[in-house]
């Protein structure tokens, strides 16, 4: 095949592989941008979910959590404490022994008096479609209220409800973090490949013994 032959398939297949990236990227969206409170908005109707969920995000070196995961964990926290959700389930990576996201939430949480037992670990939680679909198998969580940023909050409503989880977002502040650029990059193809997986369903690295979400949550530590 010559260079001109190949130059004039390429000339086809990119637009339209970036027209199908494009057009799932407006589907996740659209189909979840309505299930999302704003950063100084409340559920109406003082709605009671079967918890609110908190995604992980980066630890700082020192073990504290980044300002990205803070603020995760400052709007979940008012929340339960505003009488949303009885439970917390803190999801996040603990893959390695030198890394621990779900171990500085636990702690950033009982440092702001959320009792022990109110608080859930999913120490699994390697992937947003791995934390959705681990609630729903591993937590048995019916309904769940997702808290992250709203740029995040697209796909994981997305993600939580084609896995049959009631599920609507409540989105952190609106700031731009260090290295959003990226991450709003990074997230327009997390979003198709999620997109895919919830056509396909895999099961996730990790799954184990149910661990009811209305019991009590030290039995995840």
């Amino acid at each position: 095949m010559t260079i001109k032959k190949i130059f004039k398939k390429l000339t086809f297949i990119i637009p339209v592989l970036l027209l199908l990236i494009f057009t799932i990227n407006y589907v996740v969206v659209f189909e979840s941008k309505d299930y999302i409170y704003g950063d100084s908005e409340m559920p109406e109707g003082g709605k009671n979910y079967d918890c609110i969920l908190v995604l992980g995000a980066s630890v700082n070196l020192d073990g504290e959590p980044s300002l990205m995961l803070k603020d995760r964990l400052d709007r979940g926290i008012n929340l339960y404490k505003e009488g949303f959700a009885p439970k917390l389930l803190l999801s996040g990576d603990n893959g390695q022994v030198e890394y621990n996201e779900v171990k500085t939430m636990k702690e950033y949480a009982l440092d702001q008096d959320v009792p022990e037992e109110d608080i859930f670990l999913d120490h699994a939680g390697f992937s947003t479609y791995e934390s959705m679909y681990r609630s729903k198998e591993v937590f048995a969580v019916k309904t769940v209220l997702i808290v992250t940023q709203k740029y995040h909050e697209y796909r994981s409503i997305y993600t939580a409800q084609k896995l049959g989880l009631q599920a609507e977002g409540a989105s952190c502040r609106e700031i731009r973090y260090g290295g959003q650029l990226y991450r709003d990059f990074r997230e327009v193809l997390a979003r198709n490949k999620d997109f895919i997986k919830c056509i396909i369903k895999p099961k996730p690295t990790y799954l184990g013994d149910v661990i009811d979400i209305r019991g009590d949550g030290r039995k995840s530590h």
